[in-house]
């Protein structure tokens, strides 16, 4: 069993790496090792191929893929590998995402690819921890005491809404 759990994040492009910023934070602060690099289901498909035959091998146990337009990068990683796969679509200048959903949601049956929402990568990132969790038992406190914090946020904002609401009235 691996000391710490360890996830692939790969772009399509390095103009991709804002996008994935907030997921490398949350994993980084879960203690997660993450593994970030930058190759093209359609320029590099045996650099895609490979580091997905390999990944495994290597201690990666969830991979993160983003990418625009076509958005083929998740499918292919996903196509060589049994680790769980999770999309991000990122948003281009023409569809702003759309046609990246599209592509990433809608696989052949037998080659799944979580999706999350457009340039939603923290999610992707709660996500890969919620699969860890099911090998690493501190990050289900970890995960319970994120949503906790959610939740006493909302409460948090409505009571000053409330508050305002009444200095209002």
């Amino acid at each position: 069993m691996n000391e710490n759990p360890k996830v692939a994040l790969i772009m399509g492009s390095d103009s991709d790496y804002e996008v994935l910023k907030p997921a490398i934070s949350f994993l980084k602060e879960n203690d997660i090792e993450v593994v970030c690099n930058v190759m093209s289901a359609h320029r590099t498909p045996d650099l895609a191929k490979d580091f997905a035959k390999n990944a495994e091998a290597d201690g990666i146990e969830v991979i993160i893929a983003a990418a625009g337009m076509a958005a083929h990068l998740p499918g292919v990683l996903a196509a060589f590998t049994t680790l769980p796969v999770i999309g991000i679509p990122v948003k281009g200048k023409v569809l702003d995402g759309v046609d990246a959903l599209h592509s990433i949601v809608q696989m052949p049956s037998g080659i799944p690819v979580a999706t999350v929402g457009i340039d939603n990568s923290k999610n992707a990132a709660i996500l890969a921890v919620q699969i860890l969790s099911l090998k690493y038992p501190y990050l289900k406190g970890r995960l319970k005491k994120f949503k906790e914090d959610m939740r006493n946020e909302v409460i948090k904002k409505n009571e000053r809404l409330q508050e305002k609401i009444m200095a209002d009235c």
